[in-house]
């Protein structure tokens, strides 16, 4: 069992990091390999809507050259995922909503019925509501949401601010805990013939509210 991490803040050895390292650490305690990627320092096109990912069945998207079917790539062999961003104007940041947009749209298939965690830091404020914009990227893919011992939030500027929180600190362990435990039920229910269902129908409906 795998579960991918991403790194969401351009600081590749900041406060993000060192959460998710907390993370992938539980997760490693717990037998679950973890892999942490780190968004690259480039730019990142947001998704253009141009539903040429749709005609490829391929799980990539149509724009090339950045993070996005990098992570697409990572996402086929991982069973769990985990975003971990910093709170920038209450939101995740810039760089990884630009990613995740296209990620969930252009590779839709990947996701349903695999764990997923979304955490985040903040200075002081914003946390909470960053969190909720990540985890619709869940809920609309369906993916089982990892719990933890509270609002999976850490707060600390740098790796050391963080460990003098140590709710924050447990919080993450936690979180990589209940990921370990999800992808351990999944694949228990999966030995006696128990998998995630199709939608009703076969297919997925799409409809418009405009007649």
């Amino acid at each position: 069992m795998k579960a991918l991490l991403i790194n969401g803040s351009l600081h590749a050895k900041g406060s993000t990091r060192a959460a998710l390292q907390l993370i992938a650490e539980s997760l490693e305690e717990e037998g679950v390999e973890a892999e942490i990627y780190q968004m690259p320092h480039k730019p990142i096109q947001g998704c253009a809507g141009c539903f040429r990912c749709m005609d490829t069945g391929e799980n990539r998207c149509a724009v090339k050259g950045d993070a996005v079917n990098e992570i697409l790539e990572k996402m086929e062999g991982s069973d769990a995922l985990v975003l971990g961003s910093p709170v920038y104007y209450a939101s995740p940041s810039g760089q990884i909503l630009s990613a995740l947009d296209r990620v969930f749209f252009a590779g839709r298939t990947l996701f349903p019925g695999k764990p997923a965690a979304a955490i985040c830091v903040a200075r002081r404020a914003g946390a909470t509501a960053a969190i909720d914009v990540l985890q619709k990227y869940f809920m609309i893919c369906g993916m089982p949401i990892a719990p933890s011992t509270y609002w999976p939030m850490v707060f600390g500027m740098s790796e050391e601010e963080i460990m003098r929180d140590p709710e924050g600190v447990q919080n993450m362990q936690m979180t990589g805990k209940t990921i370990a435990w999800l992808l351990k039920c999944i694949e228990a229910g999966k030995s006696t013939g128990v998998v995630y269902p199709d939608p009703p129908g076969g297919e997925k409906i799409s409809t418009n509210f405009v007649r």
